[in-house]
């Protein structure tokens, strides 16, 4: 049975080699600005105490800085906000280090990476981050972890009646994993959706449905992270959303389920 569902966005943020924040996407996705963000630059994640800051992995601070953006685009306070934080793999990088180690010298295993492996290690610094202590969901689907994640969100949204922080980021295989996991650069979305807020940025309905064929395909490779990195899923909807263009738009959320959008403004 399908269930369709109307919100409003009210904030944006988001975190890529090509641009630092909402307003470099835009004029990337816009007008095909060049990168903004220097080769090797990390995020600010400004709202993390600098002793976490320090410790946390690039899968934390791509998030985190999503996150931020989002809700001061929406002027919500992070700590009135529950939030759903989507990752197909969690940090490659502590994936690798963690079966090198454990191959190697078992004894060697960092505290501070081990805890950092957990897969809902960035909603764990949201939460220090901003003194939340709404209700937390990680959310892992695989390729389908944007759409899922939405899904989540929405639902919480609307049974809540109020808004919610939806985050979804990955970031690049390292080692061995390459080979096998098709993740090829760090790539974050932040939005904060409402159920039919008076006011929003702009408005999405989206209605479930049980297969995924795919609509008319996107413009190819919006950017180089289209293709290698599954929170990209969210770049056809952020593209319509920096063009402000309404645009029907499709993505899945499991093996068998899809999202149709309806964006308008």
């Amino acid at each position: 049975m399908s269930v369709t569902l109307e919100l409003g966005v009210l904030g944006v943020g988001t975190w890529a080699p090509e641009w630092a924040d909402w307003d470099q996407a835009r004029r990337v996705l816009v007008q095909g600005a060049p990168a903004a963000v220097a080769v090797g630059a990390r995020p600010g994640a400004l709202s993390l105490p600098a002793g976490e800051r320090r410790r946390a992995p690039e899968s934390v601070l791509i998030a985190i800085e999503a996150a931020q953006q989002a809700c001061a685009m929406a002027q919500r306070d992070p700590r009135e906000l529950p939030h759903v934080f989507a990752s197909a793999y969690g940090d490659l990088a502590i994936n690798d280090y963690l079966c090198a180690t454990l191959a190697r010298t078992p004894g060697g295993m960092s505290p501070t990476k081990f805890h950092n492996s957990v897969h809902n290690a960035a909603a764990g610094y949201w939460a220090i981050a901003g003194g939340c202590v709404r209700a937390a969901t990680a959310v892992s689907a695989g390729n389908a972890s944007f759409g899922a994640g939405l899904l989540e969100a929405v639902a919480c949204a609307c049974a809540a009646a109020g808004p919610v922080l939806l985050v979804a980021y990955d970031i690049a295989a390292r080692g061995p994993l390459a080979e096998v996991i098709p993740s090829r650069s760090a790539f974050a979305v932040a939005l904060v959706l409402a159920p039919s807020p008076p006011v929003a940025f702009a408005r999405v309905r989206l209605r479930t449905g049980a297969d995924t064929t795919a609509l008319a395909p996107a413009r190819l490779l919006l950017h180089a992270s289209q293709a290698g990195n599954p929170a990209a899923a969210s770049l056809p909807l952020l593209a319509a959303l920096a063009r402000r263009e309404a645009a029907a738009l499709r993505v899945a959320a499991a093996p068998s389920l899809h999202l149709d959008m309806e964006i308008s403004f």
